[in-house]
């Protein structure tokens, strides 16, 4: 698969980008794609939740009232989780989300996604940039050069650069990665996916084995 590769003033430099057939163009696994995005969404998660239970609350231990005789269900305690101020009852325990998947089916989850994207044409090549300095300013010109402001867009680097990650940073529709930390769920999220021409060889490696 070719592709025109774009300079950062939106404009065609005359060269060609060969996207690898076995990465941007397989029939994807939507299974795959859903598990990939779960385990990434639940590893976002902290799982500090907590709430006190009948034993965690303080209060008088007395039994409040006689077991029998009262017409009543029975009750041994004012911390009971049905009484107003007892503990809650099967409430919410400190845990890990953490998914486990292995490594061959998170790859084909990324090869995928980026199939998908390739297929919906929302996929560009752009020769590799930098800037002088941080600037918000720098990137929002690229951005309205490649026709972005009001779009999602992923911006994926070879290695990192510093000067372009803090440009992009206060910029809300618009994230900066290396190729290393590419994933479905970024790669889905994003309405354009750029890839810069030194990141493309990285993504091939990765995604290949």
């Amino acid at each position: 698969m070719e592709i025109a590769v774009l300079d950062i003033n939106g404009k065609e430099t005359g060269r060609k980008a060969n996207l690898s057939n076995s990465v941007f163009a397989i029939e994807p696994n939507n299974h795959a794609v859903y598990l990939d995005v779960k385990q990434y969404l639940a590893n976002q998660r902290q799982g500090t939740h907590k709430s006190k239970e009948r034993a965690e609350i303080s209060g008088s231990t007395r039994k409040i009232k006689k077991q029998k005789g009262t017409g009543t269900a029975r009750a041994g305690s004012i911390k009971s989780g049905v009484f107003r101020g007892g503990g809650r009852m099967f409430g919410p325990r400190p845990r890990s989300y953490t998914m486990k998947l292995n490594k061959t089916l998170k790859r084909l989850a990324r090869r995928s996604a980026l199939s998908i994207k390739a297929g919906e044409k929302s996929i560009m090549v752009l020769e590799d940039f930098n800037f002088d300095a941080p600037k918000t300013k720098n990137f929002t010109n690229v951005l309205k050069a490649l026709d972005l402001q009001n779009k999602k867009s992923l911006f994926v680097l070879g290695d990192s650069n510093n000067n372009v990650y803090l440009s992009s940073r206060n910029l809300k529709g618009s994230e900066v990665i290396t190729s290393s930390e590419l994933s479905t769920y970024k790669i889905l999220n994003a309405s354009r996916v750029i890839l810069l021409e030194g990141a493309l060889e990285g993504i091939e490696t990765n995604l290949s084995k």
